[in-house]
């Protein structure tokens, strides 16, 4: 991730940055596990207040006062991860699959 932090405000800051790398991933059709280029822009508002803005998604709340760069990648990673992915073989597959465990 590079990228920038920029104060906004009193209690906020702004973080614009690129996401760039490869996910290891599992298939959810067939269970193989391969990996995948990923890049994103991630533009994030940070805040050290509880936000009372509970439409606004892209804010996150440090209380503690430190921004914790690590936590907010680990928690992108995990998102990407949540999503549904298919190998490059599945991906491209019309025909009906069944495996059993």
């Amino acid at each position: 991730m590079v990228g920038t932090l920029q104060k906004s405000g009193y209690h906020r800051v702004l973080l614009d940055a690129k996401v760039s790398g490869e996910l290891e991933l599992d298939c959810d059709r067939c269970g193989v596990v391969y990996t995948s280029p990923s890049e994103y822009a991630l533009k994030l508002t940070l805040s050290d207040m509880v936000s009372e803005d509970k439409d606004d998604l892209d804010i996150i709340e440090f209380l503690d006062g430190v921004i914790d760069l690590t936590y907010i990648l680990e928690s992108e990673i995990n998102a990407l991860r949540g999503n549904y992915h298919y190998c490059s073989q599945c991906n491209n597959s019309d025909e009906d699959f069944e495996i059993e465990y």
